[in-house]
């Protein structure tokens, strides 16, 4: 074990400092006798707030920072919302572990309490997410949709200042830091498939760090972990990211697991959807077999077109 204090990088926001304390807590009370601290570090993503995310560009946006830092050895691990971290790591790097995975589902945030029944045209919704504005749009092809950007406090006060009416954004993180009273609706996600790995706090690592892979895999939640990297192996084969309409969640009974995949165009339509469910020992290979559907309905022709679309 480590005979100095753990380093834990995060992002500044209160969320992820909320995401960086629960790491701590785990690793303070299952190793008492090492001590650890937070080391803040700002991200690209935390510092262009006026242009959309599939605008940017999706590898590394809100990571890239935190996982110099680890090759600079300023911190030891990087905490993430599961969410943001590429699916193709830097070599050097590699997922340790996850926390207990939280609220899975989107959440329809409104001052008014509305709820999406209650969505009509002449309403602004906000989102950040192409993947939540082209189901949105699959629901109603009127919808008048805008970009949002900026942390969950910034885009709340964007909507009180009545630049938007009613903004989608994930549930779990309006929970984690005290927010849930803004929420009007969470969003069953038949009718919204969230992000793959949605509600999970990732701890990222240097391969080689076997002290930390040592203390991480003692507050690793080993359900979390499978389920979310059989989102993320689906993911990974359709080649999807922030710049591309894709959803995936799963649902874990007993020694079943039930995978629900999305993929549509910007505008909601050429949707490409699917369920299957299969052994949880078997995860990985049902996880492949999903994406092997959506391969065979389309899915690189619909990815070539939603690229060519951003980069116009």
């Amino acid at each position: 074990m480590p005979n100095r204090p753990i380093r834990i990088g995060t992002r500044g926001s209160q969320l992820a400092l909320y995401q960086a304390e629960k790491v701590k807590e785990a690793i303070d009370a299952r190793f008492p006798d090492i001590k650890s601290e937070l080391v803040v570090i700002k991200s690209k993503g935390d510092k262009i707030l006026d242009v959309s995310l599939s605008k940017i560009g999706d590898k590394g946006l809100f990571t890239k920072e935190l996982e110099q830092a680890m090759f600079d050895d300023k911190v030891d691990l990087a905490v993430h919302s599961l969410k943001d971290l590429p699916t193709h790591l830097p070599q050097g790097l590699k997922l340790g572990g996850v926390l207990k995975r939280g609220e899975v589902r989107d959440a329809l945030v409104s001052t008014k309490k509305m709820k999406l029944a209650d969505l009509t045209p002449n309403l602004t919704i906000a989102t950040s997410s192409l993947r939540r504005k082209a189901q949105l749009l699959n629901i109603n092809p009127d919808f008048n949709i805008v970009d949002i950007r900026g942390n969950v406090n910034t885009r709340l006060r964007k909507m009180e200042e009545e630049h938007c009416d009613v903004i989608l954004m994930a549930a779990a993180g309006l929970q984690r830091i005290g927010l849930d009273r803004y929420i009007s609706e969470v969003i069953d996600p038949k009718q919204i498939i969230p992000a793959v790995s949605q509600g999970t706090i990732a701890m990222e690592i240097r391969s080689d760090d076997s002290e930390m892979e040592s203390v991480i895999r003692e507050i690793n939640h080993p359900l979390t972990q499978l389920a979310t990297k059989a989102e993320r192996i689906f993911l990974r084969k359709l080649e999807g990211g922030c710049q591309i309409p894709i959803g995936c969640y799963s649902s874990v009974q007993n020694d079943t697991i039930t995978m629900h995949g999305f993929m549509a165009y910007i505008d909601g339509t050429d949707v490409i959807s699917r369920s299957m469910q299969g052994k949880l020992s078997e995860a990985d290979e049902l996880a492949s077999a999903l994406a092997d559907y959506f391969i065979n309905k389309g899915s690189m022709k619909l990815l070539e077109r939603i690229r060519n679309f951003n980069n116009e």
